[in-house]
């Protein structure tokens, strides 16, 4: 029987890497990770026991403390996958706007992520996972069979992401959501460390035009063609 692989899943905010990265586990049967929900989950735990992001080590604490696990559709009635923080299901709680802007700022304190990144490989040790985020391929499982770096102009992340939000219930307008794209993008690209650039070896794919089934199957051809060895 052939090893379950790990594909990693990289780009940034709007790139469709969610939606391709879970429709792609269920193709391949594999588990679904999504890395960034782990961060806000920290993010949000922040923000309810009031830790500001000017207290690096107090949110790193907080980071190895958190109990985050993920829950299959299946199983909660929904159709997608839950997050729970400490037994509690958060999927919801960890999209609001609050978090969102806190999120990329906690992400980028090295303490929690290192905390994450190891809770990451342990989730993803045996192989049969897509876990997507911003470091997958580069930092979490540099040795992945499998690593795609998934982007999009930066104007059409930005309509993505204002549907998305306006989806929710919440409100923006395409120009705010698209002057804190920039602002996340300069945060992820430019932090010290594990910044958001593609793996050396990454496929990258432009997704504009694309629809999600089509970027899954362009990634299940080269899955296809490495597992001849082609």
């Amino acid at each position: 029987m052939l090893k379950p692989w790990t594909i990693a899943i990289d780009g940034p905010a709007g790139a469709g890497k969610s939606t391709v990265a879970r429709l792609l586990a269920r193709r391949l049967g594999y588990l679904y990770i999504d890395s960034g929900a782990m961060y806000r989950a920290v993010a949000l735990k922040a923000l309810r026991t009031g830790v500001p992001v000017s207290e690096p080590d107090a949110i790193s604490a907080l980071a190895r403390a958190a109990r985050i696990h993920f829950q299959m559709a299946e199983t909660v009635g929904t159709g997608e996958q839950r997050v729970f923080l400490d037994a509690e299901d958060v999927t919801e709680a960890i999209r609001t706007p609050e978090v969102t802007a806190l999120s990329s700022s906690v992400s980028a304190i090295p303490g929690v992520r290192s905390a994450l990144v190891a809770q990451q490989q342990a989730l993803g040790v045996q192989g049969g996972v897509v876990m997507e985020g911003r470091d997958i391929g580069t930092v979490v499982f540099p040795n992945a069979e499998v690593k795609v770096f998934l982007t999009a102009s930066p104007q059409e992340r930005a309509k993505r992401r204002h549907k998305d939000i306006v989806a929710r219930g919440n409100q923006a307008t395409l120009e705010e959501v698209r002057r804190d794209q920039d602002e996340r993008d300069e945060r992820d690209t430019t932090r010290p460390v594990s910044p958001l650039l593609p793996a050396r070896d990454a496929l990258l794919i432009e997704s504009d035009g694309l629809a999600p089934d089509e970027v899954v199957e362009e990634v299940l051809e080269i899955i296809d063609r490495r597992r001849r060895g082609g």
